[in-house]
């Protein structure tokens, strides 16, 4: 009987034991291509920051979901004024932040009122330009004020720059990023790796996974390895490059193409000469062939835009025909502006593959044109600090990853040095329009503006490129907005 006992224990642990192998794993090891400068969205521009943090680290009063959709975050309910200027958000009860304090409408107060401050940092201050009052009416109640009706207002809110963050430690956030979300910081290793790990007092739906590593992967050439060895189990948006191929005949990966948000232009400093002449501008687009653009920095894979709004948005006006690729025509321009015989001119190119490889191609067309284009390859602090902050630039290749930002060409100061009150004014009127018709037919006017004007050569827009394991779950297919959202993943038996 004794020997029976014995043989039954060890069966049962190692039955056990099986059960254990086999059992679904909770950690998860993402590629991205850039490492976020910090970790505040709140302020910084670099999209990067939003896709460690968004919805995984911070949440705002709304969100957006992976259809570009509004949901509920931070505020389980809201009610708008007949007038369309009063919203009243409900909070979410038992909320608390990573340290452990407890989240209120004060919380919110102070985040929206500091983010609408004369001196904010907020990289998307436009958000809350148009909101005259923020009061916490009680702990689980905020009444926030608007000039006039906002048609996009609840989507601003749920944008990555609109997350809520606590009085106490908003300072510490680029470095020590304290949210309410169901992912907190465990470590950053900078220049290798940024590690998140479950927060347990989550308020919400827990997540699946206990342990999230982002690994900062900026060589294309280094993303198949790592995917093929393990040692990455998926990139949101992976830098495949010619080797896509390669894993997508392989039956372990699944390779998911997307939509994003990124329009991908050439930017054009319009306020220094010789490209502050609109002649100049429309040169500089009818000598550009984004079908060879497209194939050589987008896998072939982006889709030709013609202004700044993406195919997938329910407003896009195809404008690819305004300027077709006409060398001709190009050189044409270039006279009438006074340059027939062309020009020198700087590139700076941020360190994102579709810059590299699209700067290159669109050195080789305008050479075509009589315009010499000496690259200046910059690292993303460079490019922040030089292009977009100084505006030190001629030509620079970026992809504008904030969703429905068309309104960036109205700000005042922006790094395009752009600026039409034509346009200004339509922006505006978009603004306070709630009416969805009529914002299609403004959104539409602006776009024919831009095409006109070309204050930026539209390239393509972005396309989205997901590798991951075939046995995880929940990964974004598209990027409505730049973030690798984490709360639904999960890996399958």
């Amino acid at each position: 009987m004794k020997l029976w006992k014995t043989i039954l224990a060890a069966a049962t642990l190692s039955l056990a034991a099986a059960t254990s192998a086999f059992a679904a794993r909770t950690d998860l090891t993402l590629g991205i291509v850039l490492e976020p400068p910090h970790l505040d969205p709140t302020a910084g521009a670099a999209a990067a920051i939003g896709e460690v943090t968004y919805a995984n680290v911070f949440e705002g009063l709304t969100r957006i979901d992976d259809n570009g959709q509004v949901q509920p975050a931070l505020a389980e309910s809201w009610a708008v004024s007949d007038d369309g200027k009063v919203y009243t958000f409900k909070m979410h009860s038992g909320v608390k932040f990573h340290d452990g304090s407890a989240f209120s409408a004060d919380d919110v107060k102070f985040s929206l009122d500091r983010a609408r401050a004369k001196d904010s940092l907020n990289p998307q201050k436009q958000l809350f330009a148009h909101i005259t009052d923020v009061t916490a009416v009680d702990p689980a109640t905020v009444k926030v004020t608007l000039d006039g009706p906002q048609g996009s207002f609840l989507y601003d809110m749920g944008q990555v720059a609109a997350v809520i963050v606590a009085k106490g430690s908003a300072d510490g956030n680029k470095d020590k990023p304290i949210g309410t979300g169901p992912f907190k910081l465990d470590h950053w290793a900078k220049g290798s790796e940024i590690t998140l790990v479950k927060n347990p007092d989550y308020w919400g739906t827990p997540a699946a996974l206990d342990k999230a590593t982002f690994r900062i992967v900026p060589d294309a050439a280094a993303a198949v390895p790592a995917l093929l060895s393990g040692d990455i189990q998926a990139f949101a948006n992976m830098p495949a490059q010619d080797a896509l191929g390669q894993v997508q005949s392989d039956p372990r990966f699944s390779v998911v193409i997307g939509s994003t948000e990124g329009e991908t232009i050439l930017s054009i400093n319009n306020k220094k000469p010789p490209f502050d002449k609109l002649a100049v501008r429309q040169a500089l687009a009818s000598a550009i062939d984004r079908s060879a653009i497209i194939a050589a920095a987008s896998n072939g894979l982006g889709k030709p835009i013609g202004s700044h709004f993406s195919p997938g948005d329910a407003g896009y006006v195809d404008l690819t025909g305004v300027y077709p690729h006409d060398i001709a025509k190009a050189k044409a321009y270039l006279k009438e502006a006074g340059l027939e015989n062309g020009f020198s001119a700087t590139i700076k190119l941020p360190p994102v593959p579709y810059a590299r490889d699209g700067g290159q191609v669109i050195q080789s067309q305008l050479k075509e044109i009589g315009v010499d284009l000496q690259i200046i390859p910059v690292e993303w602090a460079e490019w922040l600090s030089q292009v977009f902050t100084n505006k030190d630039y001629d030509l620079t290749i970026v992809s504008h990853v904030e969703p429905n930002d068309i309104d960036i060409y109205s700000r005042p100061g922006y790094y395009f040095q752009y600026d039409n009150p034509k346009f200004n004014d339509v922006i505006k009127q978009l603004g306070t329009t709630v009416d969805k018709d009529k914002r299609l037919e403004l959104l539409g006017e602006a776009q024919k503006i831009l095409a006109h004007d070309v204050p930026a050569v539209y390239l393509f827009e972005l396309p989205k490129i997901g590798v991951w394991d075939a046995k995880l779950q929940g990964m974004w297919t598209n990027w409505p907005i730049e973030a690798d959202d984490l709360t639904k993943v999960k890996w399958t038996d």
